[in-house]
């Protein structure tokens, strides 16, 4: 694992120093900043360098690279934000974002601490740059095996999309209380899909995985492993039948299935949300929400996670944050500016697309901790219900909690044992209902293979989701049988 002080001296080579840029300069930023009465301000610095490769019917379909870089300022007054970005890293850029943010504060202001290192934190994956792991063609090669490992999978595969993503980003957060940080992120994710023919019908299976590492995590055996999971849901779906529809008993297979978790819970614990009272959480902390036996946590700090981070975009260590413990409401996701604005303390949720783009509470990595059954008790205690393994999209409403999910992957559970296929199923709920019908929960609480990506607002980050296999009584089933 790297250190911070090797981010910090990365940032500074990328960002700084072939700028014309020091500490110095920065404080010099921060001095026109605070000749206004404001009550927080801060530069963040990126470069950001990307990379995909599609390979469709063993032809490149695609292959793009780009780099951004720039920098984002930020002051606050009050409740006011005021915030100008540039693609130039300059003085000149920075003095005029500078300027333009100062609108929103009085005149009079006083000077602050000038900006220094913040205190190290452990790194949460090493500052490796994925781009020289792997040469372009080697790149193209992998795809190609991924292609044909899929078709070797079974016969009856009649087409095959693979796809490889990598990025590198540096950043570098300087704020007027003095605190610098910088953070190096790799990240890298393969995917593959595939769609299987068998007497005039067609169905489509994907698998994928990644994280913050280099292209030599994708090994031959790890590359078979998605072909298999595409292919096999694809075969599944072949042979399911018409899903019903009506109130039953669920069970969420472990994993994946987190994501609706995440997105009919988690973004309901997001500081914003319950500070303008429009969450279904709002005003809830120390009441109980879910079933005893349910704790949820959104953990940052998890080593080489897609959604972790060492440091977030404000410049704060992350941290494994408790949500839910034993059911109990306990806290939030927190940035700087919500945090201060409830009273509370920022949990390093601040995240933020890019330089453009202003930082807003944000789930790194959410999951619910393990229980006590065994997934084959939690299966045998059905007489009659739905095995939802896989998912596919979803929308949820953040006010209500309601939300709607397809599966992509589902069984009907039958006298305790899993039986039938079925397709087109979907869950249609309330998430703070949802939580209080849980009434088993496995001891198999696994991960996603690292391949999520959030929305809000506008902005997208990559994310990670988690849980063990749950049952759920009593949801409703939307079907087409």
């Amino acid at each position: 694992m790297s250190s911070q002080s090797n981010a910090l001296h990365i940032a500074e080579q990328h960002l700084l120093t072939p700028n014309n840029l020091s500490l110095a300069s920065l404080d010099a930023v921060f001095g026109r900043l605070n000749a206004h009465r404001v009550d927080y301000a801060d530069l963040y610095f990126q470069y950001h360098r990307t990379e995909a490769w599609s390979l469709e019917e063993g032809i490149v379909k695609s292959g793009s690279f780009n780099i951004d870089q720039g920098v984002g300022v930020r002051a606050i007054s009050g409740e006011k934000t005021a915030f100008a970005y540039s693609d130039e890293i300059s003085l000149d850029a920075l003095s005029g974002a500078a300027d333009a943010t100062r609108a929103i504060a009085d005149a009079g202001g006083q000077g602050k601490t000038a900006v220094k290192a913040a205190a190290l934190v452990p790194s949460r994956y090493a500052s490796i740059d994925p781009f020289a792991s792997l040469g372009d063609t080697e790149k193209v090669q992998l795809l190609e095996r991924l292609e044909k490992f899929a078709r070797a999978e079974d016969p009856r595969v009649s087409q095959v999309m693979a796809h490889l993503v990598g990025s590198w980003e540096t950043i570098l957060v300087a704020r007027d209380d003095g605190h610098l940080a910088a953070d190096v992120r790799p990240l890298v994710r393969v995917s593959v899909s595939v769609i299987m023919e068998e007497d005039g019908r067609r169905e489509q299976g994907s698998a994928g995985g990644g994280g913050r590492f280099d292209y030599a995590y994708f090994t031959d055996e790890q590359l078979r492993k998605y072909a298999h999971a595409a292919v096999h849901q694809a075969s599944v779906n072949l042979k399911a039948d018409p899903a019903p529809a009506g109130n039953m008993t669920v069970v969420l297979g472990n994993g994946w299935p987190g994501i609706l978790l995440h997105e009919a819970i988690g973004h309901g614990l997001e500081g914003d949300f319950n500070r303008k009272g429009s969450s279904a959480f709002s005003g809830r902390i120390g009441q109980q929400v879910a079933a005893k036996g349910v704790t949820v946590v959104d953990d940052g700090t998890l080593v080489d996670r897609r959604g972790s981070l060492t440091i977030d975009d404000e410049g704060n260590p992350t941290q494994c944050t408790p949500l839910i413990e034993d059911g109990i409401l306990t806290g939030y996701m927190q940035d700087m500016l919500n945090a201060r604005l409830m009273g509370m303390k920022p949990t390093g949720n601040g995240r933020r697309e890019s330089f453009a783009h202003l930082p807003l509470p944000r789930m790194t990595n959410t999951y619910m901790l393990a229980g006590r059954h065994d997934p084959q008790e939690i299966i045998a205690s059905v007489d009659k219900g739905l095995y939802a393994v896989n998912f596919g999209g979803g929308q949820v409403d953040i006010t209500s909690g309601k939300f709607v999910f397809s599966t992509a992957e589902a069984y009907l559970i039958e006298n305790g044992k899993v039986t039938r296929p079925v397709k087109g199923a979907t869950l249609i709920g309330n998430g703070p209902d949802a939580l209080t019908r849980v009434s088993m929960i496995g001891n198999d609480m696994s991960l996603d293979p690292g391949v999520g990506t959030c929305g809000k607002d506008g902005q997208s980050v990559p994310v990670g989701v988690g849980q063990p296999t749950l049952r759920l009584d009593g949801l409703t089933v939307g079907g087409t049988g």
